[in-house]
C-alpha cells in the first residue's frame, strides 16, 4: 500500500498568479503589447522571449508573466517560439527575431548544440543573448535564468517519490520530455545521484523514456510501463504534460494505491489527478514569475545594469546569484498537492 502522506510546500511565493491563456496574437508576439514595430529603431526597448514551444499551459502561464512584465516596464516584448518542441524550428524563429533587430533574445533552447550557431549570429550582430527555464551554450549568454537549483529539485523529485511509494525498495521508471532538452536531464541526473547515493534499494527498470511533450504520448508510455513491469511501484515524471499523462493512465487502470506518481506539473492541470491520488504530488515554480523575471532582467542588461545577489525584483521576489556572476536562481520548488493545489490560478 502506498504511504499516504501529505508534503508540505517547500515555499511558496507571494505574488499576484497569472492565468496561462495564450492568444493566437500572444503566440505569434502579441501585438497588444507592441506601441511601437523595429525594436531599436525609434530607441523603444524591444525584448524577445522564445520557449521550446507555443501551446502548452506552462510556457503560456510564462507568457502571461512576460507580457505582464513589459507593460509594467515600458518595454516591447516579443513571445513566440516554434509549434513543437524542435530545435530546427527554434532555429528558424530565432533567425526572424534576428532579422528584427530585437534588443535581448532569452531562449529556452530544445537542443542547446543545435542553437548554437544562430546565437553566435545573434550575439555578434549586438543583441544581447540570455537563456531562461533551459541552459543555452553559456559562452554565449550574457545571464541564464534558472527557475531553481537544479540539483537541489532533481534530488527534491526523487525524495518525494520515495516518500509517497512507502518504501526505500522497488521498481521504478522515469518519462521525460525530450532527450535533449538540457533542463529536464540535468534535474533527471540528480534525481538519478539522490537515489543512487541514498537510495540502493530502488531499481530504475528503463532508461529514460521520451514523451515529446504531449499528455497523450506519455499517457500511451505509462500504460505500455505498466504492461511490461507488474511490479513497477513508483515514476517521476519530468516535463508539465508527463506527469498528466501518467497520472491518467494511473487512473484508468485504478492503480493510484500500487504506483506512486510525483512530477514536473502545474497545479491547476493537476488537481483532477491530485484529488484521487493517481498523482500524489506535482512539484515546480510559478512560470509566470518566470516569464516576468526573463523580461526585467533583460531590460536591466539593456541598460546597463547586472544583477545581484539578494536583489529584490518587483513582482518575483529575492533573487540568487551565483559567483560566476550570470546564474541567476527565482527560488526554492513548491509541492502542490490534494490539499493546495486549489490555492493557486495556474
Amino acid at each position: 500500500m502506498k504511504k499516504v502522506t501529505g508534503l508540505f510546500a517547500t515555499a511558496i511565493l507571494a505574488g499576484g498568479l497569472l492565468a496561462g491563456c495564450v492568444s493566437e496574437e500572444g503566440a505569434a508576439g502579441n501585438e497588444s503589447t507592441k506601441s511601437n514595430s523595429g525594436g531599436g529603431d525609434d530607441g523603444e526597448v524591444k525584448i524577445a522571449v522564445v520557449p521550446k514551444l507555443i501551446g502548452i499551459p506552462y510556457f503560456n502561464a510564462s507568457e502571461a508573466g512576460a507580457i505582464q512584465a513589459g507593460k509594467d516596464l515600458g518595454v516591447e516584448v516579443v513571445y513566440t517560439g516554434p509549434t513543437e518542441p524542435d530545435a530546427a524550428q527554434q532555429v528558424k524563429v530565432i533567425e526572424d527575431l534576428i532579422s528584427q533587430n530585437v534588443d535581448v533574445l532569452a531562449v529556452a533552447p530544445n537542443d542547446a548544440a543545435s542553437l548554437s550557431p544562430v546565437l553566435k549570429k545573434a550575439k555578434d550582430q549586438g543583441i544581447i543573448v540570455m537563456d531562461w527555464d533551459t541552459p543555452a551554450d553559456q559562452s554565449l549568454v550574457e545571464l541564464s535564468v534558472h527557475q531553481i537549483d537544479d540539483e537541489a529539485y532533481g534530488r527534491h523529485i526523487a525524495q518525494s517519490l520515495v516518500e509517497q511509494m512507502g518504501t526505500e525498495e522497488g521498481q521504478i521508471a522515469i518519462l521525460t520530455g525530450g532527450l535533449s532538452a538540457a533542463n529536464l536531464n540535468t534535474w533527471i541526473d540528480a534525481a538519478k545521484k539522490e537515489l543512487e547515493e541514498n537510495y540502493p534499494g530502488i531499481e530504475l527498470v528503463t532508461d529514460k523514456i521520451a514523451t515529446d511533450e504531449k499528455q497523450q504520448v506519455a499517457y500511451q508510455k505509462t500504460l505500455d510501463l505498466i504492461k511490461s513491469n507488474p511490479d513497477l511501484k513508483g515514476i517521476m515524471a519530468f516535463s508539465t504534460p508527463a506527469p498528466l499523462g501518467a497520472a491518467q493512465a494511473i487512473q484508468e487502470k485504478g492503480l493510484q494505491d500500487k504506483i506512486a506518481v510525483v512530477g514536473t506539473a502545474l497545479p491547476k492541470d493537476s488537481s483532477p489527478y491530485l484529488e484521487d491520488g493517481a498523482l500524489d504530488v506535482a512539484i515546480l515554480w510559478e512560470p509566470d514569475k518566470l516569464g516576468y523575471l526573463t523580461v526585467a532582467l533583460a531590460k536591466d542588461l539593456v541598460e546597463g545594469e547586472k544583477p545581484e545577489n539578494g536583489q529584490n525584483v518587483e513582482g518575483v521576489g529575492e533573487i540568487e546569484l551565483w559567483e560566476d556572476g550570470k546564474t541567476v536562481i527565482m527560488g526554492p520548488p513548491t509541492d502542490f498537492t490534494k490539499e493546495n493545489a486549489a490555492d493557486y490560478d495556474f
